[in-house]
């Protein structure tokens, strides 16, 4: 059952009326004086600023997801210089880099926690780095807001303070499954994954989808973030003569994993791509023509798919992307994920009851149907009680030509 939706005037209202409905601000101890809001946290905000961090592989094996804070910074740059920021504030958003390493994803939150007393983390990249600091921001009481990655223990209540936003890689895993049942109903299947929670939980999920069915998974080969290649694992896979080849890497070994299929002339399976990895700077070293009729997951609409030439949101996404973030590329699903982020973002400020991180935390667990404007039709945010997974619904596309094309209709996981 799903909360409704927190009637607020908050971080979107106008000062004075946010300060009638939530009992005005302590001047002396910076937080919010009498009525609903009493004590609560307000460290990062202002009446004119508010001020979030990020931490991302800026540098490593997955620095290609660099460029998902180019689209949030140019949204919040957009949204500074032309609509006045959000709720009066402008935004100050600070970038970490943390190479993908969760040591150094502790320190960086921390600094930016404990030096640039942040009102948020928004976005920590990666399912091992963003573990490493969720107890820390659970007991500071610093929300982390839409974690980027689909492990399904971001969706836990065991810590409101965190909460994820993707799809979750077992709605991923499950989809693909309900794919590959209903296009090969016989297949063999073969795995490539990550060995860490992200390879795991989507692995985990496929195998749930086809449990029961004449779909079997007969091959699997992990690797680690350290090593140097994945051709090894794609030879073994390969010896299986599998109809379905399952890709569940990061961009830099997804890509190694498309090459190495291309050159084996002698396997030609069904070749499904994690969605975290299907963007164009992934595929257009392997080839364009390499990897037609690829399958992958989508929540989010192709910036190179000519349907969407002509959509507001996307029009407003390119123009703005190419003023505030120079050198960006337009086409790059990363930096278009980014800048839905951050409008998703923006309106679960827009719910806050109060401007607090309470105000902050209440809201992301209380979405109700709340969409932006670069999602596909039908997919929007909720979430409620017992429900901390905003994104339940993903459509499943295929590489055709210069651009992924949805070819199924939306598969919504959230009744399993």
């Amino acid at each position: 059952m799903r909360t409704r939706t927190i009637q607020c005037l908050g971080v979107a209202a106008a000062l004075v009326a946010t300060l009638t409905a939530c009992g005005g601000r302590n001047a002396d101890t910076g937080t919010v004086g009498e009525g609903d809001c009493r004590g609560q946290q307000t460290t990062g905000i202002t009446d004119s600023t508010i001020k979030l961090g990020g931490v991302y592989p800026l540098s490593g094996p997955a620095s290609a997801y660099g460029e998902v804070p180019k689209g949030i910074k140019a949204y919040f740059d957009y949204v500074n210089a032309e609509k006045g920021g959000i709720g009066g504030r402008q935004v100050e958003y600070l970038v970490r880099d943390d190479g993908y390493q969760p040591p150094k994803t502790v320190e960086e939150t921390r600094r930016l926690v404990e030096q640039d007393q942040v009102f948020a983390v928004f976005q920590t990249l990666g399912t091992a780095t963003s573990s490493a600091v969720t107890d820390y921001l659970g007991q500071r009481k610093v929300p982390q807001v839409f974690v980027a990655t689909g492990a399904t223990k971001f969706g836990s209540e065991d810590n409101p303070w965190t909460i994820g936003w993707q799809p979750s890689y077992r709605t991923e895993g499950l989809a693909y499954a309900e794919y590959v049942k209903k296009q090969r109903p016989t297949a063999t299947v073969a795995v490539l994954y990550q060995n860490d929670d992200f390879g795991k939980d989507l692995l985990a999920a496929f195998r749930e989808g086809a449990e029961g069915s004449g779909v079997k998974v007969v091959a699997e080969q992990s690797f680690e973030v350290t090593d140097p290649t994945v051709d090894a694992q794609v030879r073994n896979l390969a010896n299986s003569k599998a109809d379905v080849m399952l890709n569940f890497s990061t961009p830099k070994f997804a890509s190694q994993a498309l090459a190495a299929d291309v050159r084996n002339t002698d396997w030609n399976p069904l070749h499904v791509l994690t969605q975290v990895s299907n963007t164009m700077a992934t595929l257009r070293p392997v080839g364009l023509p390499n990897i037609q009729g690829t399958v992958s997951a989508a929540f989010l609409k192709d910036p190179a798919d000519p349907r969407w030439a002509t959509d507001p949101g996307m029009q407003t996404f390119k123009t703005e992307l190419t003023q505030y973030a120079p050198g960006a590329d337009t086409e790059n699903q990363h930096a278009m994920a980014g800048w839905a982020m951050a409008q998703s973002l923006h309106k679960t400020l827009e719910a806050a009851k109060c401007p607090t991180r309470e105000g902050l935390r209440d809201a992301m667990r209380s979405l109700d149907n709340v969409s932006a404007d670069l999602m596909l039709p039908g997919i929007s945010m909720k979430t409620g009680a017992g429900d901390g997974f905003p994104l339940e619904a993903v459509g499943i596309q295929t590489f055709a030509g210069e651009h992924w094309s949805l070819t199924e209709g939306l598969i919504d996981t959230s009744g399993k």
